[in-house]
């Protein structure tokens, strides 16, 4: 003991221990399971590309009133399911039901307009009737007139030089041209008679045009007051807000007696006919990636299934693109960022129990299949 104590004093170091054959053995199994692991590792990663920025989606339909007004009922709760068709929101239509009673009568009124214009082109037309009909007959007592005149004509120069060798006397003669001058006479009024039946025939055509344009007025309001009240018809539906589709309502923040404003969203509706995955993957990695590529899905809410989905689309820009305020690297600072491109990603014979109890928003893992 006491020379071990001296050789230590004089700097001897202790001989150490050799490492037995096991340590050598269990070191290369580490290295040899670190080496397979690697490269299957590297191997699944140059076939599959993952992301957990996923999310589920699905159709959301907004609740929006296309008139303004006061809510009078509030049909459905925060969450409850509808059926397309279901009533939502009712307003107050008392405004509504005052403006079709108001079309309506406007309606009535010009329907009476169209029926005075038509009297009034029935007495037009038969006016003009029978204003041709006069000139018709003014034409034929004319012609008669005319015959009458040359006859009297022919017998007053017949007479003229039966008169000259007293052959008649001159009573006869006197008589004969008193019969001329009244047949020209006759004659006259016969032809100024025509001429008012003329004058009347224009006037009464004129009336008849008037009274057409007033037919195509009375037709031009008749319809605009049937539109009037199509559209008072169509705001009185208005205050009635039913459900487009068959879905979840969101919370509900309307109550009876607030007014809303036409065009305003008032709350949203949840589809449920289909539900789909948005997986938002980084630029990098969506080059091997090609729509119809299977993908198997995991859900946070059911971590202990797998489901298989299949690649529908690829977003036609990056999610920042579509900001309320997109990125605008062309001033300030520029520092580069990899971009994550949405991919639309449905589910293949996806069980209708799960797809009900799925909800917008849940996170999913994906990993799509490259080969």
């Amino acid at each position: 003991m006491a020379q071990d104590n001296i050789k230590f004093e004089q700097g001897e170091v202790p001989a150490k221990k050799k490492k037995g054959p096991i340590f050598y053995i269990i070191l290369a199994i580490i290295a040899i399971a670190a080496i397979f692991f690697g490269v299957r590792e590297y191997q699944y990663g140059q076939a599959h590309e993952e992301t957990d920025d996923a999310q589920i989606a699905a159709d959301i339909s907004p609740v929006i009133s296309k008139i303004s007004g006061y809510v009078a009922e509030v049909k459905v709760k925060d969450n409850q399911y509808v059926k397309k068709g279901d009533t939502l929101i009712v307003l107050d239509n008392r405004d509504q039901k005052m403006a079709v009673s108001s079309a309506e009568a406007a309606l009535g009124t010009a329907q009476s307009n169209i029926a005075s214009a038509q009297a009034g082109s029935a007495a037009a037309a038969s006016g003009i009737n029978n204003s041709r009909a006069a000139v018709q007959t003014a034409n034929a007592q004319i012609e008669a007139a005319k015959v009458n005149v040359w006859r009297t004509q022919q017998d007053v120069k017949r007479y003229s030089e039966l008169v000259k060798d007293h052959s008649i006397t001159q009573q006869q003669y006197e008589q004969a041209l008193a019969a001329y001058q009244t047949a020209e006479k006759q004659l006259q009024v016969l032809v100024d008679q025509k001429n008012q039946a003329n004058v009347q025939t224009g006037v009464v055509t004129s009336q008849s045009n008037a009274t057409s344009q007033q037919i195509g007025v009375a037709n031009a309001q008749l319809k605009q007051r049937q539109v009037d009240v199509e559209n008072a018809k169509l705001n009185l539906s208005y205050t009635v807000i039913t459900a487009k589709e068959n879905g979840y309502v969101s919370k509900i923040p309307v109550q009876v007696g607030q007014f809303i404003q036409a065009g305003s969203q008032l709350f949203s509706i949840v589809l449920s006919n289909q539900k789909w995955v948005i997986a938002n993957y980084k630029e990098t990695q969506v080059e091997k990636m090609v729509e119809g590529q299977k993908v198997e899905i995991e859900i946070d809410a059911y971590p202990d299934q797998k489901f298989q989905g299949t690649i529908s689309s690829f977003s036609p820009a990056t999610g920042s693109a579509f900001a309320l305020l997109p990125p605008d690297n062309a001033s300030g600072n520029f520092v580069k960022v990899v971009q994550r491109l949405p991919v639309k990603i449905t589910f293949d014979n996806l069980n209708p129990d799960i797809m009900k109890k799925l909800r917008v928003g849940m996170n999913v893992k994906t990993v799509v299949s490259l080969k």
